[in-house]
């Protein structure tokens, strides 16, 4: 947030960030954000940063079609973790504004998120370039931590 797009590039490794946010509610939080990089020699990694998570947000590149079914299978795999039982989940559908991408219908079927029981989650198109819907996701974080957490 904030950010010159321009620089951007995957995470390589993980970067921790702490962002102050304006609630919906008038409120201001602090996040502590780990973005933990995808790439496969670094999965066996994630593990390390699951302590007091309190939500998980999950990027899915939506011109991606190929990878989707690995995608499915990763977060599959990472719900099963006792540690981030009850972590919210925010899926971030990211690159929304490219010609011919998956909608929030195709990458909800693909990823089969109707059989999550274990979180709740939502599904929230947006673009890393313009920021669209990033604010709303956070939004998101913070209200179902505090319906979650009883945090007044």
């Amino acid at each position: 947030m904030n950010e010159d797009v321009n620089t951007v590039s995957p995470t390589l490794g993980f970067i921790i960030k702490t962002i102050d946010f304006q609630g919906i509610d008038g409120g201001r939080y602090k996040l502590n954000i780990w973005d933990v990089g995808g790439q496969k020699t670094i999965r066996s990694y994630w593990r390390n940063y699951f302590e007091k998570t309190d939500a998980l947000i999950w990027v899915v590149d939506s011109t991606d079609r190929l990878r989707v079914g690995e995608c499915r299978a990763e977060l599959k795999e990472l719900l099963r973790e006792e540690r981030l039982s009850g972590a919210s989940l925010l899926i971030f559908l990211n690159k929304t504004d490219v010609a011919g991408c998956m909608n929030e219908i195709e990458v909800q079927q693909k990823l089969d998120l109707d059989s999550i029981a274990t979180h709740k989650w939502i599904i929230l198109e947006c673009s890393a370039m313009t920021g669209r819907n990033l604010e709303a996701g956070l939004a998101w974080v913070i209200q179902d931590a505090r319906d979650r957490l009883f945090l007044y």
